[in-house]
């Protein structure tokens, strides 16, 4: 079997690949329930699997699963996992690589240095290459994953140790990558050379680290934030301290929907707050495209700040136009094709006592396939409402993603080959708006002094990494 991007059914929005979160500690102690927390809040990044791997005793010892955190960490699991003085965990959302429980991580590997754990989130875009490289020496794989490509070479070039695998295999990779690699003695992180994927490390008292996906796991856990770990950067965490090498220099291109959608709006990432990014993108959606309207709301949960920047820059009230059952998560047991339309409403409903005889702004975050915004249109009107006019916090998706998030191919893509207007009279809203390329990174750009640059290649087509975009779509099962 080649290596393969799974082919999953496709769901109308996108999703991350995962989050990744890991903890060193001065002294031998509970670190499986920290990481536990620190999952917990990075959850929304991934709800198929989870893991926890940790370094007790000079073994590394793990426990993973298909599921939530919550279904996988049961507390007869957790009483089972020792104190330990580093530990690491991996919720995740596949976008490389089936899920299925062999694909779960963290990957524990039996290296000629010793056993090592791996966790990555991002994709690795000449995998195939590297894969069918070393398949040619007669290396042989267990997984469908990426990850395990990248661990595979980490332990061919680690005869001087691993931080010099970790260096020369890193060297080595295109595409994405944040991630967290544990030996028995070591917590070491590592970003491409673009920081497409977001890295935080943060301080517990005086001697214990801790890096993850976001800022909100840092918090879940009592963490102080530090600073992000910058692109092409290797942290190695030891006894030592922190030794941070750059094994690559390039101009940090970091993804911009991390601001739009995937991140929690209580995380501040490369210096801006997710909230205060998600508002101004608001704010400028009414100050740019107004409408007469009477009420603004938002498609719960990701476009509800936006909403609410646009109602306040608008004097339109922000008033709950749908109601989301927050018991439903993204992994429901997905609906047959006849069955879609009651697998939104499972989600979301109109509020009648709200909409009925007003004109409504609906605003989201994006606009991928369309099937569920014009679900929601024909949903609000159903309710009662005179007119819906739609506002997206985002300029249209045109161009797949191969660095790490579920949407590869063109098909998938309302916008790719619409204008606005006809994309408008396919939802059935009275009007459509988007924000403009400028707009979005205006609002996004922190107040650092050097502020970073974005990866907006789902908008433009233009991305930091080389890429085939043909080739990359033929990377298929190959039974």
């Amino acid at each position: 079997m080649a290596f393969q991007r799974d082919v999953k059914p496709f769901q109308d929005s996108m999703h991350e690949e995962c989050g990744v979160f890991g903890i060193y500690s001065a002294e031998k102690r509970d670190l499986s329930r920290s990481v536990y927390y620190g999952l917990y809040a990075l959850q929304h990044r991934g709800q198929e699997a989870c893991g926890i791997a940790l370094s007790s005793d000079n073994k590394i010892l793990f426990h993973k699963g298909l599921g939530l955190v919550s279904e996988v960490f049961t507390e007869e699991a957790m009483d089972k996992l020792p104190e330990a003085d580093i530990a690491m965990g991996h919720v995740r959302y596949s976008t490389t690589g089936s899920d299925t429980a062999n694909n779960v991580q963290p990957l524990v590997f039996n290296g000629k240095r010793g056993k090592f754990a791996i966790a990555h989130n991002g994709n690795i875009t000449n995998a195939k290459k590297l894969r069918d490289a070393m398949l040619a020496e007669n290396i042989l794989f267990q997984t469908s994953l990426d990850t395990e490509i990248v661990g595979t070479l980490i332990n061919k070039y680690s005869d001087g140790g691993y931080v010099e695998g970790i260096r020369k295999a890193a060297e080595l990779l295109d595409g994405s990558f944040s991630m967290l690699i544990m030996t028995r003695t070591k917590l070491i992180a590592l970003r491409d050379k673009n920081g497409i994927r977001p890295m935080v490390l943060g301080k517990i008292g005086l001697d214990d680290y801790v890096v993850a996906s976001e800022t909100t796991a840092l918090d879940a856990v009592g963490a102080t934030y530090v600073r992000d770990i910058e692109a092409g950067e290797m942290l190695v965490i030891s006894s030592k301290g922190l030794q941070s090498t750059k094994w690559a220099n390039e101009k940090k291109r970091f993804c911009i929907f991390e601001y739009v959608y995937f991140a929690r709006p209580d995380s501040v990432l490369e210096g801006k707050s997710v909230y205060q990014a998600r508002k101004e993108s608001g704010r400028q959606l009414a100050i740019n495209f107004p409408v007469e309207a009477d009420i603004v709301s938002g498609v719960p949960d990701s476009a509800n700040v936006a909403a609410r920047g646009f109602a306040e820059a608008s004097g339109i009230p922000f008033i709950e136009a749908l109601a989301k059952n927050g018991y439903v998560g993204r992994t429901f047991i997905k609906p047959k094709q006849g069955m879609r339309e009651s697998a939104v409403k499972i989600k979301l409903n109109a509020i009648k006592a709200n909409v009925d005889g007003k004109r409504v702004v609906l605003v989201d975050d994006s606009i991928v396939r369309g099937t569920t915004s014009k679900q929601i249109v024909q949903m609000l009107r159903d309710a009662g409402a005179k007119e819906v006019h739609l506002r997206i916090a985002s300029p249209a998706v045109k161009h797949p993603c191969f660095l790490g998030v579920d949407m590869q191919t063109y098909s998938q893509l309302i916008g790719a080959y619409r204008t606005t207007d006809e994309i408008c009279e396919k939802i059935g809203a009275d009007s459509l708006a988007y924000l403009t390329i400028d707009m979005l990174e205006n609002a996004c750009r922190s107040d650092l002094p050097s502020p970073c640059d974005f990866c907006t290649g789902c908008f433009t087509g233009e991305y930091p990494v080389k890429m085939n975009i043909k080739e990359l779509d033929k990377q298929i099962f190959d039974d």
